[in-house]
């Protein structure tokens, strides 16, 4: 018997299963206790609620119509703060300058929730196509 705990003692992870075990039996066995000393039955009801409710519809919109093409077109690129977003932007710019010169790209910040109106309002009025940057 004492070759077997021996054994038991060099195994780290015989040791820890055994551990487990214990500690395990230790929490029923005091859960068990608390009820008995509670006075809880086995009928007890527990009410469980869904704090998810229920989420409002979404009104459905139909995507802005394509561009025939993009030569001469105002491109704004909206860097919205997520990480590694700012050098991806910079990657497109690069590649738009070097495959579409004749595209004009404006480099914007703000996030998905709080574009500065003034930089909105130049969006609204001056792009062609908007980019952002929400990583993921």
């Amino acid at each position: 018997m004492a070759s077997k705990i021996k054994n038991l003692n060099c195994n780290g992870g015989s040791r820890m299963k055994l551990r487990t075990a214990v500690v395990a039996a230790l929490c029923i066995g005091l859960v068990c206790g608390i009820a008995a000393t509670q006075g809880y039955s086995q009928a007890a009801k527990v009410t469980v609620y869904n704090p998810m409710g229920e989420p409002p519809p979404i009104p459905m919109k139909s995507p802005a119509p394509r561009l025939s093409s993009i030569e001469g077109k105002t491109i704004y690129l909206v860097n919205t703060g997520f990480p590694n977003s700012g050098p991806f932007l910079q990657t497109v710019r690069d590649w738009f300058a070097e495959n579409q010169p004749k595209v004009n790209i404006v480099m914007a910040s703000g996030s998905m929730e709080s574009i500065q109106p003034a930089v909105r309002t130049e969006i609204s009025e001056k792009a062609d196509a908007v980019l952002f940057g929400v990583g993921h």
